[in-house]
This record gives structure tokens, sequence and C-alpha cells, in this order.
């Protein structure tokens, strides 16, 4: 007596282009938030010595 077939998924190995892709996204992705972070920090210290420049700022406590 012959039952119904039934299709089982078969497993495969890791595909290596998509692995390839997956990372090279993720490092880009990663790079990106460093970057950006960087950035920001650069900006934060231009600004600084920038203020510091003009006499706005100081970095030494005034004693009364």
């Amino acid at each position: 007596m012959a039952g119904p077939r039934i299709a089982h998924a078969t497993l495969k190995g890791p595909s290596v282009v998509k692995e390839i892709i997956i990372g090279i996204t993720l490092g880009l992705a990663a790079g990106s938030v460093w970057k950006m972070h960087h950035w920001n920090e650069q900006r934060k210290i231009r600004t600084f010595y920038d203020l510091l420049e003009k006499g706005e700022i100081g970095v030494v406590v005034d004693e009364q």
C-alpha cells in the first residue's frame, strides 16, 4: 500500500555568494556608523578650538 508522498525540505550548505554579500553589507553599515561617530567627534573638537581661539571660552579657572 503506497501512502501519499510528502515533499521534505532538503538541507543545503551555506551559499558562498550570499555569505559574501551579507558580510560586505554588514561591514559597510558598521563602517558608516563608525565614520559618522568620527565626524561628530571632529566637529566637537573643531568647535571647541574655534571658541577657544575667539576667547569665548577658557580652559583655566579664573581666580577671584
